[in-house]
């Protein structure tokens, strides 16, 4: 039992991993997207974009199917995900200024998501997969950003409408996520 223990922990606390380069991968990615979107070149930057998210699937189902999980991988693939939606934000501010809210309430998201987290691994021991509500307003998000990448012009209505629905489901999940937190600070267990 203690030999199985030891290996599982050994192959968790491993560092250079097929996924884990994936997810480093898409990093690597971002300043190109960005830039090849600040330069006009939306399809590069839309494809680039796709490579990524497909990357992204693709880590994980690796990670889970040939048991190559790890605690950098962990962090590493949220970490992945959280800079390109940020960083996809920040970029589209300068051509459509109502990105700013969605660009704002993120980074209230996700500050208060670390906080709890951190308070949830403290108390718990345990960290948690995203919910329903996370990847439904993720979801939410990459529609948003994907619709302002590919449409140059697209109307004031459409981009107001698509933005509200993003801001609404951020901040949906956030409260959720808060309550789910709290009940696991407070009973000390998952």
């Amino acid at each position: 039992m203690k030999e199985k223990k030891e290996k599982e922990e050994e192959k968790e606390s491993k560092i250079i991993t097929i996924p884990n380069i994936m997810s480093l991968f898409r990093i690597i990615l971002i300043p190109f997207i960005v830039w090849n979107y600040g330069a006009g070149r939306r399809r590069i930057a839309f494809s680039l974009l796709v490579i990524s998210w497909l990357t992204d699937i693709l880590d994980g189902q690796i990670a889970r199917q040939f048991h190559m999980v790890s605690h950098l991988g962990k962090a590493l693939d949220p970490l992945a995900d959280k800079l390109t939606q940020g960083f996809l934000l920040l970029t589209l501010i300068s051509e459509f200024p109502v990105i700013k809210i969605p660009f704002l309430v993120f980074i209230l998201v996700e500050a208060v998501m670390v906080v709890t987290g951190i308070l949830v691994i403290r108390r718990t021991g345990s960290t948690y997969s995203a919910s329903w509500h996370g990847k439904l307003a993720t979801g939410m998000l990459d529609i948003t950003v994907i619709f302002h990448i590919v449409w140059q012009n697209i109307p004031a209505r459409f981009s107001s409408l698509l933005v509200s629905a993003c801001i609404v489901l951020m901040l949906l999940s956030l409260l959720l996520y808060i309550i789910e937190n709290k009940k696991r600070i407070e009973s000390g267990k998952g």
